[in-house]
């Protein structure tokens, strides 16, 4: 399954992230997965590259726009 998300919210970005950051407005090829220390969803943008801190992004800042059932 894939599954795509638009940004609604690009604000406060971290003054010591260094990567990729989505832009409001933009829908983005995404994976919902658990934080492996608190298991709140995150969402984990494919293709972008993070190196600080963890490329993971609030599901606050999307909203999911569609799922695909690939065979």
């Amino acid at each position: 399954m894939q599954q795509y998300a638009r940004c609604i919210d690009a604000t406060r970005r971290p003054t010591d992230h260094i990567g990729d950051w989505p832009e409001t407005g933009t829908v983005y090829p995404v994976q919902y997965r658990p934080n492996a220390r608190t298991g709140q969803l995150q969402v984990h943008v494919l293709g972008f590259y993070a190196e600080r801190p963890y490329g993971a992004f609030n599901c606050q800042r999307f909203e999911p726009v569609a799922q695909l059932w690939l065979n």
